[in-house]
């Protein structure tokens, strides 16, 4: 595949890292207005760094845009001539729907809307996906790409903010709770090394056992909890200071805040 990231920042050296960890393109464009932060993809192999956003579409099929949602449109603009039948556009520009690149770029255009997370550097992040095209070759390139990059799912485009919540901000959330666990086990003696080792590796395997065996939380839990025992001791009072409530809550706080900030781009 050859591959062009508009816009390399944070987002799209992230996804440039995940694609070369997985050997996951014949050639792979990075574009950036200042390439000194990008020099360390300089001498793999394949990898084009340049600041030409129009050289990175001449010689690419898949179009992914990493770049801030108020350079968005001009980018578009200077790229759309350019375009033709077998580029596909892959946006992961957050609050940007697929009405607004069809407004530029056409309607003709095969567009993917994307919303990874950073673990995407990684290999591992949950990828929500929504498209304009009922073309399953195109649908299938675009999954193709990210579940190269962990695992990806589409969904419907009103769906997108949400999946900003869940997933992209979901990153920051379950590192709080890894962060507290690591605190906890500081408190309970273990150095902070340890502690964290010990806190991220058992929040790893509590996800694999979920995909690996495709149960439901409870079902998993009820295997560690024993009639008056611990864990159901320290659950029960973790309920009872809101942990639950606090995670929900603050999920849909964010929702709230990224639905206002779409209406006032409106």
């Amino acid at each position: 595949m050859k591959i062009a990231i508009i816009g390399t920042g944070n987002l799209g050296k992230s996804i440039a890292m995940g694609l070369v960890e997985e050997n996951a393109y014949t050639s792979l464009y990075l574009t950036k207005r200042n390439l000194s932060s990008i020099q360390e993809f300089k001498s793999t192999e394949n990898v084009i760094l340049t600041s030409s956003n129009v050289e990175a579409v001449q010689a690419s099929e898949i179009l992914i845009f990493a770049v801030q949602p108020s350079h968005f449109e001009s980018v578009l603009s200077e790229i759309t001539p350019h375009l033709n039948k077998m580029h596909l556009l892959i946006s992961t520009v957050k609050g940007v729907d697929i009405a607004k690149i069809e407004a530029i770029c056409g309607t003709k255009q095969s567009i993917i809307r994307a919303m990874p997370n950073t673990a995407i550097a990684v290999g591992k992040s949950m990828t929500c996906l929504c498209s304009n095209s009922k073309d399953e070759k195109v649908i299938q390139t675009a999954q193709g790409v990210f579940d190269k990059l962990g695992h990806s799912m589409m969904i419907s485009e009103s769906q997108m903010q949400a999946a900003t919540v869940v997933c992209a901000s979901g990153i920051a959330f379950w590192m709080r709770l890894i962060r507290a666990s690591t605190q906890a086990a500081i408190q309970l003696g273990f150095d902070s090394v340890v502690a964290q080792q010990l806190a991220m590796y058992t929040c790893e395997g509590a996800a694999n056992l979920l995909i690996t065996n495709g149960k439901h939380p409870e079902e998993e839990i009820d295997q560690v909890t024993t009639p008056r025992g611990c864990t159901i001791e320290g659950l029960n009072e973790m309920e009872h200071k809101g942990l639950s409530s606090s995670l929900i809550q603050g999920m849909v706080a964010s929702f709230q805040k990224i639905s206002q900030i779409k209406k006032e781009q409106l």
